[in-house]
This record gives structure tokens, C-alpha cells and sequence, in this order.
């Protein structure tokens, strides 16, 4: 059935010709977008959806989250607002546990959290593994995350459990895990930092990876200048993830590169952690995804309007900007071509805003402002 979205105050399509249109109108059929244009000209359609006057942008695309686990990090929160640094092997507490949890509990939990990111204009979300780190646990949330969100992540280097020793671990990752979840998976994710695998351990699991056909990305650069943006340079991988800390050596490796900048403010934040370089980073050349990093340890939040704000507010970036790199920055640090874009034969994923533009998402910021959401044609609210 044909839906004609009209009364389009402000239409962002990210298509490469035009900004904010408008007047505008979009024709939803089925799960596609078929149409986009001047509202005086738009087709007949089975229904029509008057928005009065409310800006429309594409759902946000959320590369970057970690939504498979249980339990509670508040304490650690508070240590950190006490003045604790965050290191990475908080992750440990996650671990023990996501592990005792229920296959029913994980569900419910990832579904929960979902519920919430869809609620406020996410439409296209990833996920990652990680808070398992044996076999049969990593299998299962590779499992449980394939069956709710649009993209998963095997992060089975996400830490070195307590005790274990690490290049066994490596092996363990590169060999009886992939094999459990590859057939599960898109992608493999490194966390290559101080306190995680170094760079000779990250380089042999971006090679495994690649050679089983998956796609790579890296977490790097959260906690110091490091190897994490070279190699996920050299390895093509689709995106290096955090980038708070970077050389001239890194932005230009970047720029001249595929591999999107994933920066992530509300982790910057929760953790006390500079704000990534994203104004040098476009200024530059490179591709930059604004993403929640939502996990319950670093950055326990669905809200991309958050980040854009904050990326408007305190990054440097502009807000066409910022709305493009939580959409179409998002969709490319996934190698996808069908979201965070309004364009006839891109998947139906709209964002309705409560207000007649999206300068409102950073010039009212922390306010509410989704009016309705629109997922594969289907409305959500």
C-alpha cells in the first residue's frame, strides 16, 4: 500500500544534489521509498499522512552499540564521576553477568533497549557481541542479536578474560569462536587499546576475519594515541570507532581512506575522556558516523539525539553535519547503501520530527522532539 507523506515543513534526503528541501513531499510503498519531490507535485497514493509543517529526515543509523547483556554498572558510573579513570576491564563485570543470564532475559533486555532507540528515530541499528567470551556464550549472543537488530558484530576480542592467558585467548577467538558465529555475523570487531589485544593480536584477528570473507571494524584510539586507526586503515576495515585520541598521521590515513570515523560523545562523556576530533576529521576529508556506543558500562544511552547535539554543541560540527553522520555516516561505517537516506529505492525509515526543522535537535537540546517514526514502511508511532 501506497503512503504519501505530506505537509513535509523541512525534508532532509542526504541524496549528493540536494540539502533541506521544502514543501516537500515522500511516497512510502511497501518497504521502499518511491518517490520524493515538491509537495505540488506529488502522486496519488492509497493514504495520505499529513505531518503539519514537521521536519522529515531519515532514521538514525546507529553503527555502534554494545545490547547484548545483563546487569547494572552504576556503581562504576558514580566511581567515575567521583573521579575513578575508566579503564577497560570494567567490561569484566558485564561478562560475569551476561553469562548467568537467561536466553529469555538477554532477549527481553536487547529487545527493551531497542524498543527505546526506535522510539526516538533509530531505524537501523547494530550490535555486537562481547560480553560472553567463551564459545557457547558468544554463540548465543550472536544468535539472540541476529534475530532483533539489522546488524551484528562478533566481538569476541573484546577483552581477555580474568585468568586466561592471552594468546591462547587469541587463538581461541581466531578459531572455535569465529567458527561458531560466522554464519551469525557481518562483521568482526577489535578492541585494540591498553588493557585489551595489541597490535600484533588485532592484526592477526582482522586477518582471520578477512580471510573467512567477514567484514572488519576496529575499536581504537579511545584511551591514547595508538595502532588502532593504521590498522584498520590497512586492513580496509569499514570503521575504526572512537578516535578520541589522534595523530596528523591518523587524520590523513583517515581521509585518504574508506574507513569511516565512528566518533561516540556520549562515551567521551560518561568516561571523562577529551571529545573526539570530528570538526578535523570532515575538515580533512574524512568520512565521519556519529554513534551512541549504548552499552551499560561507558556510555548507557539509545539517545542519537543526544549525540547530535552534543556534537553541534560542543564538536564543532554544524547541524546538517551532525544529522548526516548519525544517518548517512552511520549507513557507511555498515557498508549500506539502503538507510540513512531518503531516495526513490531506499528502505522506508523516516523521522518526524516535533518541530519544523533540525536545527530544533540542537537548538533545544535534551527536549523530546520525535513526533513519529516510520521502519520498512511500517509506522512505529
Amino acid at each position: 500500500m501506497a503512503v504519501l507523506i505530506t505537509g513535509i515543513g523541512e525534508l532532509t534526503t542526504n541524496t549528493e544534489d540536494t540539502g533541506r528541501v521544502h514543501d516537500a513531499a515522500i511516497v512510502l510503498d511497501g518497504d521502499r521509498v518511491v518517490w520524493t519531490g515538491p509537495a505540488a507535485k506529488a502522486p496519488d497514493a492509497d493514504e495520505r499522512v499529513d505531518v503539519g509543517g514537521r521536519a522529515v529526515l531519515p532514521g538514525w543509523v546507529d553503527s555502534h552499540t554494545h545490547l547484548v547483556f545483563a546487569g547494572d554498572r552504576t556503581a562504576e558510573f558514580e566511581a567515575r564521576m567521583a573521579g575513578a579513570p575508566y579503564r577497560a576491564g570494567g567490561i569484566a563485570t558485564t561478562v560475569d553477568a551476561t553469562r548467568a543470564a537467561t536466553d529469555d532475559e538477554l532477549v527481553a533486555n536487547l529487545r527493551r533497549h531497542v524498543d527505546e532507540a526506535y522510539a526516538q528515530g533509530t531505524t537501523c541499528l547494530e550490535t555486537k557481541t562481547g560480553y560472553g567470551l567463551t564459545v557457547p556464550d558468544e554463540d548465543r549472543s550472536a544468535r539472540i542479536a541476529a534475530e532483533v537488530v539489522d546488524e551484528v558484530t562478533f566481538l569476541g576480542a573484546h577483552l581477555v578474560p580474568p585468568g586466561a592467558d592471552a594468546e591462547s585467548y587469541v587463538d581461541l577467538v581466531c578459531g572455535g569462536m569465529l567458527d561458531a558465529v560466522a554464519d551469525r555475523v557481518r562483521w568482526v570487531d577489535v578492541f585494540c587499546e591498553t588493557g585489551a589485544f595489541d597490535e600484533v593480536q588485532t592484526a592477526r584477528i582482522l586477518a582471520e576475519a578477512t580471510a573467512r570473507g567477514l567484514g572488519t571494524r576496529v575499536h581504537g584510539n579511545q584511551l591514547g594515541e595508538g595502532p588502532g586507526v593504521r590498522l584498520a586503515v590497512e586492513h580496509g576495515s569499514a570503521s575504526v570507532d572512537h578516535c578520541t585520541y589522534l595523530s596528523d598521521p591518523d587524520i590523513e590515513a583517515l581521509a585518504a581512506s574508506d574507513t569511516v570515523a565512528t566518533v561516540l560523545p556520549a562515551c567521551d562523556l560518561s568516561t571523562r575522556q577529551p571529545l573526539a576530533p570530528a570538526r578535523r576529521l570532515l575538515d580533512a576529508g574524512a568520512t565521519v558516523a556519529l554513534a551512541s556506543n549504548a552499552n551499560p558500562g561507558s556510555s548507557y544511552t539509545t539517545s542519537m539525539a543526544f549525540c547530535v547535539a552534543t556534537a553541534v554543541l560542543q564538536m564543532g560540527l554544524s547541524v546538517d553535519e551532525a544529522v548526516r553522520a548519525a544517518t548517512l555516516g552511520g549507513a557507511r561505517a555498515l557498508r549500506r547503501d539502503d538507510v540513512g537516506v531518503l531516495r526513490e529505492g531506499a528502505r522506508a525509515d523516516l523521522h518526524v520530527l516535533d518541530a519544523p526543522s533540525v536545527t530544533h535537535l540542537a537548538y533545544r537540546p535534551g527536549v523530546p522532539l520525535t513526533w513519529g517514526v516510520w521502519r520498512r514502511g511500517q509506522r512505529l508511532s
